[in-house]
């Protein structure tokens, strides 16, 4: 299940359910069972019938009120589009830029996981891997 079909086409899940929904209400609105059961079995059923790998199915279902739409990461009345010709194009991103090194909050943080793990760039043990 994804309310965010661009990061999860970069992913390439085997399969995805797709709703128009806002961030972190991927299942539904809070307090409403009937409309989370039926957006939990639109998915089941997409889930099921999907067959090409990587494919995202889009349960065309709605929110409702559109007002969410506001950017919430920048919390303005700055929109951000999310209509299907939009979705797989860049679009205006107001999220902090995403590195491939690490990246610390202060240097206390950077000091200490250099302390644990050397100057290791890509901690194997922080990815769930073993030695």
């Amino acid at each position: 299940m994804t309310s965010a079909w661009t990061i999860t086409a970069a992913v390439n899940p085997p399969r995805a359910a797709f709703v128009d929904y806002p961030l972190g209400h991927t299942t539904g609105q809070a307090h409403d069972p009937v409309g989370q059961r039926t957006l939990l079995e639109a998915a089941f059923t997409a889930f099921e019938a999907a067959t090409v790998p990587g494919a995202i199915v889009d349960l065309g279902l709605q929110w409702g009120d559109d007002a969410w739409r506001a950017d919430p990461m920048r919390g303005d009345s700055r929109t951000a589009t999310t209509s299907q010709a939009d979705r797989g194009t860049a679009r205006s991103d107001s999220r902090t830029e995403r590195f491939d090194t690490p990246q610390y909050q202060s240097e206390e943080d950077r000091r200490l996981a250099e302390q644990r793990h050397g100057e290791e760039i890509a901690c194997r043990a922080c990815v769930g891997f073993d030695d």
